[in-house]
């Protein structure tokens, strides 16, 4: 049988795609982005709920009543895609029951797309750089993966929502977000772009974990100034 490692849920989601959606947090994540707000969901037997898929659509299905015409379901985590047969089958599930279906993710997962990007009816990816070095920089890794999961959701046609975090002294000038623009216009499908503004509510997670936090005296990123930002990256996209 199989069964998937979760973080936590949280059953009125509005953050999280359209609509009210329940939210699944999958844990473990293959990133050590510098300014994770969620540390505790990077190993994969870390504290977490072990469920199998029907019991989890059973979990979502009980709300269902408040999705709405636009709400439904979303796999976020830590990184969905490190549990791809999980995953498929929640997600195959969840079509079967006529939930809509959102996949929140860095893209950097084990493969597989091809099965699991037909049933996202919405795919929300989370951009942390553009540029090699500065991707490494943030997360550790190389962007290759990166770039294997966007090739599959341009090959399968996927509706996309980019994301980005703007952390100060990071990625919070013009120059940045001109680069994203010119990479979101680049890509088909692109439905929105939001760029989200740090914030260090994840400071008492790495004390707790005993993790260094090279970021623990960074500031909140002013909302302001990052939708500025955003204004910029989306009247610089070429369609």
């Amino acid at each position: 049988m199989t069964e998937g490692r979760i973080s936590s849920f949280e059953s009125m989601g509005t953050l999280d795609g359209p609509g009210v959606r329940f939210v699944v947090f999958l844990q473990g994540c293959a990133l050590r982005c510098k300014y994770c707000h969620n540390p505790e969901t990077w190993t994969v037997d870390g504290q977490t709920e072990i469920i199998s898929p029907e019991n989890l659509v059973n979990k979502i299905e009980r709300f269902k009543s408040y999705f709405g015409q636009s709400g439904g379901v979303t796999f976020s985590g830590g990184e969905p895609l490190l549990q791809p047969q999980f995953l498929k089958e929640s997600l195959s599930l969840c079509k079967k029951k006529n939930i809509h279906t959102a996949l929140d993710t860095a893209g950097v997962g084990l493969g597989r797309y091809d099965e699991i990007l037909p049933l996202c009816d919405l795919v929300i990816l989370d951009v942390k750089a553009v540029e090699e070095d500065e991707y490494k920089f943030i997360t550790g890794q190389p962007m290759n993966r990166f770039f294997e999961f966007l090739s599959a959701c341009q090959k399968q046609g996927n509706k996309l929502w980019i994301r980005q975090v703007i952390v100060p002294g990071l990625n919070d000038d013009e120059t940045h977000a001109l680069k994203l623009a010119k990479f979101v216009s680049s890509i088909s499908n692109v439905e929105k772009v939001e760029l989200l503004p740090y914030k260090g509510m994840g400071k008492t997670k790495y004390q707790k974990l005993g993790i260094n936090y090279v970021y623990k005296d960074l500031p909140d990123m002013d909302e302001t100034k990052c939708k500025e930002l955003e204004k910029i990256v989306i009247e610089n996209i070429k369609n």
